[in-house]
Parts: C-alpha cells; structure tokens; sequence
C-alpha cells in the first residue's frame, strides 16, 4: 500500500477496524431508527437512536486479538466540541474579580446567570470542566469598545435570546446568529486590574490607615508612647495590610481584639510600637505631593475597605474627615467616575461619597483598584439589564485557526468580558459529560439505546458459555455521548448479575462515574481496566488527539481507580514516530505512568488503518512535512510500523519502566480484586487511532 492511496474502509464489525476521518452513513442501521436529532449541545452531531437487535459480536476468526467477543454501545465518536473563545478572555470570579479562562480549572467559583422572575441574575456557579481546541477565529466588537475573540459556534445572550457568532437563516444548516442590530447582555468590558507596585502599596496603606487606623502617642512617666493599631473583622485586608507593612519595612504584631459577641464576627487587630516604626508608618501614609495613577488606584480600594461599603446596590464611601474626602474625590475624578456626596445630619459631619452609574460602574471600580474585601464586591443577585452600550458593532473573519478554550458550569453559562456567553452543554446533561476538548471526526454517532436489556438477554440464553467480553475495542464506549445516554451502567450491571469476566478500554475519563459498579463486579468476577496514554505532551496531545481528555486527566483516573483497588493498565499509545518516540517524551511518559499507580505498561507504535491512514496523512503533511518521507519509508508495507522499529522501541519503553520500578506483576496487594486483563496487541487498539 503506497502512503498516498486511498482504500476503502475496513468492516465496522472488526475490532481492529478505524473508522475514516468523516465515514458515511450506513445503509442500512441495526434495527429501526427510533429519533433522528441534532442536539443543540453537541454542534452539529448527528445522533441516530437505534434498537439493536444484537449487542454481543463475536470477532471474526481471522483476527489476532486474544478475546472472542466485544460489545459496541455506539459506533462513530463524539469526542468532539466547538464552542470556544481565546484564552486571555476575562472570566467573572466569585470573588468579584477576573481571571483568563485558560487558568481556570475545575472546581473554581465564578458567576453564572439564572432567570428569577422578570430577570436573568447574577449567581454564583462551579466550574465543572475545562478544554481547549484550535478553531477558525472571528472577533466580535461591541459599541463600548468590548471584543471578544470566539469560534463561528460560540453563542452569546443577546436581547432577543442566544445567537451564535456565525451561522444562517433558512435551510438544513439554520441557526440563529449575531448580527450588528442586535445587543449583548452584560456590563461591557472588564477593567484591568492594577499591578501591585511601591506605589499602590503606599496608596493603599494611606487610604486604609487614615479611613480606619490609629496612631497615637501617649505620654508615659518618663518617656512616650507611641503606638498603632488596625481592627478589623474583615481577614482579607487585614492580611494585605500586614503584608504591605512588612515589605515596607514595619513588622506588625497580630491579635484578637475586643470581646466576641454572638453572632458577630471577631475582630482581630494588627499592632506595632515604637517611635522608629511609627514614623515609618507616618511617612508611608502620608499625602503625596504628586500622587501616581498607581498611588491613586491603591488609595481607593484602601479607603473602600476601610470605609466603604456595597449593599442593595449602593455603592458608598463614608468618612467624616474633609481631607480623606476630598482625597478620594480627586481619584474617582482622575478615573472618569461619576459621584455624589451625601451628609448624613449627623453632628459629626459624616458624608458618603455614593458612586453612580449601576453595576457597570462598581465593577469597573472593584476591577480598576482591587480591594481586598471581597464580600463587599458580591454581585450575586443582581439583574442584568440592557443598560450597557453593548450593540455588536462588527463581526470579523481573523481568517486564522487559533487556540480557544471553554467551559462547562453548572448554570449552563458564565460572564466572559463582561457578557454573557453560553457554555457547551445543556444544564441538565452537562454534569455527566466528559469533555477536555475538541475537533470535528465523526459526526454521526449510531446510539444503541437498548444495549442494556440486550445484554441482559443474551447473558441469559442458554448457548451462552460465560466468555470474556472486551469493551472499548472499537469505539470508545466511554466517549462524551456516554454522558447523555448512560448506556453502560445498564451494561455492567447486567455483567455484574451474570458474573461475566470483562474488560474495558477507554481514554474517557467518565470511566469513573461508573466506580461503585465496577468494584460490585469485581467482587464476583474478573474484570480489566486499561487507559490508552502514548504522551504527556500537552501541545502534542491538542494537536492529534483533540477530541479525548488530557492526557494528565486519564492518568488522574488511573490513580483514583488505583486507589480503590484495581490494577489498572497503561498502553502506550500511540507513540508517533518523530513526535513522541524520542528517549525524553519516552521518559516523561514512563515516569507519569508509573506515578499514577498503574500495574503495567505497554508500548504501541502509531497503527495507521485505512481511513485514518489518509487522515493523517495529510494532517502530517500540514502541520510537520519534514517527517512525511520517514513516514512513507516507515508504512510503505501497510498499517504497522517494521518489526524492528517496534521491537526497538518496546526495548526503550521496558528499560524506562524498569528504572520508574514499573514492573508486571509486582504491585503486591490490590484489595482482594482480580487483576487486571492482560493489555491487548494492537488489533485492537483501533479508538487509539489519530
């Protein structure tokens, strides 16, 4: 077989046989087509629900592989997503402040939205997964100067509901999308946050100081006194305080103040003593001549803090001294802010300074100085309304294929850039999936919905002999669509109940949702777990195997199943030639296995099946055309690597397992459950095809 020819693909129905890049559709599907979908949460998938009429194939005899049987719940694969936006996009934290969305991770606090009533609401939301992929780019810019950097699929809340960046009216592909009449939901862009230079320190210990501190000295019988005290009940930014003293020199000492009173929160109070400090902490709180913009933005969240507040939507400064009012007046003037002052009538001339301008304005200003209080720059509760000057101005072609990231949350959504931006998955399917990235392959998945009654029934006819059944030889069967139908909880069970010795092979980490039944089956019958990882690389790894979970995650599955007993192993696959087969990404990959916990590992060179063979081609020939020569010299003879270049390389693999102390068979005690099935050859690696 020439590198450049194309073959038909091989018949679904061997486990050595990969799919092509795009297969077409089947002629005739296993049973009736009970719905035909495209699911607004997997862009552009086409899902066909079928009723099979039988579940458990048996391997044609002419293959290698060391098992009879396989069960196949799905064929095709939606390890696929496309709804991103660039990676230095601002996200909206729970703590009132921004981070990119690339370093974001699972788990994080940040703001959602929900409808309550008449309006869509700020609420606080978890992050519940993170991925990246490379898309073809466009950059949307909003009347206020806002951009944001998103693929064609990526949906952002408009005042007539969720469109996408790109897309039609009218015909099969029709789908609502962004036009320059319509307005984005949110506030407008975020500020950027203030760098913590000498300056902003100083500005604001002078704000914190002066609005809540004091500074006194006391004669005593034969000297003085000179003292200074901060209480607070709020840690954040009695922390910062404390810091911000010490880099400048002051030492503080730190203690409970006053007495605790029920349902009050503690103060705790920072103290020093001493003329030579004190006049330290003089000379940094004092007013500037010509004071920086850094100066300026410190002094502010110093003030805030020690004399603001925000509540019901009312943004306030309170002070009764002229000069600390005067003093944050010129620095919210400096900023562009609009204000008022109010005079409480109390004798002792307390005023509030209150800024104006709704919800854009207070985010503008927690973000542009930071204070370091955070529950005072909770926003959760707050409507959004259309107040902003978000009308889409342009929406331009960048005419490039970037990096872009995305998440899914539990609302369903999150505020990127200071509008509302649609995240990948539905709300009610999205806390089962499980996504890490994505690229268009197969579009097309045949979903058996009945694999589990079928199971169940074939288990139970009498000419069945009780087999060893391998799942995952095909196509994944832990694969994203896992998450919406649940398929093989069913499966196991039925395995479980018939005590049916079997093995799973997977890179998808929902694996691990299906814990508990995979131990219950363990207790009566031997049952493998293995996880395909042919590199670490993480640029390697969003380049060929875009649409499957991080290669760090599945080793993260590896220890948690490791830990709950299983010995679980690692096929080292595939290892690319010229990519991933060099004695430090060997090494790397070897050292990360073995740290996982997993039982073994086994090395497979690249298996290039008719179909992903003219995939990769022409990805290899893109992306890295100096190695498209060793590639034609290394398959010229078909789908496998020499018997050289493979022995040589499992050599390598074997010598870095041993010195990980990676060893078969000498992980001791597994908790009383059966090992793990031996890895299989690499017929049946066919889901670990590129």
């Amino acid at each position: 077989m020439r590198w450049d020819n194309l073959s038909a693909p091989p018949d679904e129905g061997t486990p050595d046989g990969a799919a092509p890049a795009t297969p077409p559709l089947p002629l005739a599907l296993p049973g009736a087509i009970a719905r035909t979908f495209d699911t607004p949460g997997f862009a552009g998938m086409t899902f066909y629900e079928v009723r099979a009429k039988s579940i458990i194939n048996r391997v044609p005899g002419q293959s290698r592989v060391p098992f009879e049987w396989t069960i196949n719940p799905y064929r095709g694969c939606s390890h696929a997503c496309v709804y991103c936006v660039a990676g230095d996009t601002p996200i909206f934290m729970a703590d009132g402040r921004t981070k990119p969305i690339s370093e974001l991770e699972p788990g994080d606090r940040i703001y959602g939205t929900e409808r309550q009533g008449a309006y869509r609401r700020y609420v606080v939301t978890t992050v519940l997964d993170k991925w990246s992929t490379v898309k073809r780019a466009y950059r949307v810019t909003l009347e206020d100067g806002t951009t944001l950097v998103a693929s064609g699929d990526h949906r952002f809340l408009t005042e007539r509901g969720w469109k996408y960046v790109t897309g039609a009216m009218g015909g099969a592909g029709q789908r609502p999308y962004l036009t320059t009449s319509n307005r984005l939901i949110g506030t407008g862009r975020f500020a950027a946050g203030p760098k913590e230079s000498a300056d902003y320190r100083q500005g604001y210990l002078c704000g914190m100081v002066r609005g809540d501190g004091t500074i006194g000295v006391h004669p005593l019988r034969n000297s003085w006194s000179h003292q200074f005290r901060l209480a607070l009940t709020d840690k954040e930014a009695l922390d910062r305080t404390e810091r911000f003293l010490r880099e400048s020199g002051v030492e503080t000492r730190r203690a409970p103040f006053g007495q605790a009173k029920p349902n009050r929160r503690a103060m705790e109070a920072i103290r020093a003593s001493g003329m030579q400090k004190i006049d330290a902490i003089k000379e940094l709180v004092r007013w500037p001549d010509a004071p920086t913009d850094d100066w300026r933005l410190g002094f502010l969240a110093g003030v805030f803090d020690a004399a603001g507040s925000c509540s019901l939507g009312v943004f306030r400064i309170s002070n009764c001294a002229d000069d600390i009012l005067g003093r944050t007046a010129d620095a919210l003037d400096h900023f562009g802010f609009r204000w008022v002052v109010e005079d409480s009538g109390r004798p002792n001339r307390l005023r509030q300074i209150r800024l104006t301008g709704g919800l854009p304005s207070r985010l503008r200003f927690f973000h542009l100085t930071d204070p370091a209080i955070t529950r005072k720059r909770t926003v959760a509760g707050a409507a959004l309304k259309c107040s902003a000057k978000l009308r889409v101005v342009s929406i331009e072609d960048l005419g490039l294929e970037l990096p872009l990231w995305d998440i899914t949350t539990g609302t369903g959504d999150f505020i990127a850039n200071g509008v509302v931006s649609h995240n990948c998955f539905a709300r009610h399917t999205h806390t089962y999936l499980d996504l890490d990235a994505g690229a268009d392959f197969d579009r097309k998945v045949i979903v058996k919905v009945n694999a589990g009654e079928l199971v169940r029934r074939e288990l139970a006819a009498p000419r069945w002999r009780g087999a060893h059944i391998a799942m995952g030889t095909n196509v994944d069967c832990y694969q994203r669509a896992e998450g919406r139908y649940r398929l093989m909880p069913p499966i196991i069970e039925a395995l479980r109940d018939f005590a049916n010795p079997f093995s799973i092979l997977t890179k998808g980490t929902l694996l691990l949702r299906d814990l508990p039944l995979l131990r219950q089956a363990a207790e009566v019958t031997r049952v493998g777990l293995s996880y395909s990882v042919g590199f670490i690389d993480e640029e390697l790894w969003h380049a060929v195997e875009p649409g499957t979970p991080s290669p760090r995650r599945r080793l993260d599955a590896v220890r948690q199943l490791t830990d709950a007993g299983f010995e679980v192993g690692v096929l080292m696959a595939p290892i690319l030639p010229g990519l991933s087969d060099g004695d430090e990404s060997i090494e790397a990959t070897v050292a990360a296995i073995a740290a996982s916990g997993a039982s073994s590992v086994t090395p497979l060179a690249l298996h290039l099946r008719p179909g992903a063979r003219e995939w990769y081609a022409h990805w290899l020939a893109r992306e890295f055309p100096h190695l498209v020569p060793r590639y034609r010299q290394l398959y010229r003879a078909g789908a496998y690597a020499p018997q050289a270049y493979q022995r040589e390389l499992t050599a390598r693999v074997r010598i870095a397992a041993r010195r990980h102390g990676l060893h078969r068979g000498e992980r001791g005690d597994n908790r009383g459950l059966p090992a793990a099935s031996p890895p299989p050859p690499p017929e049946q690696l066919s889901l670990l095809e590129v």
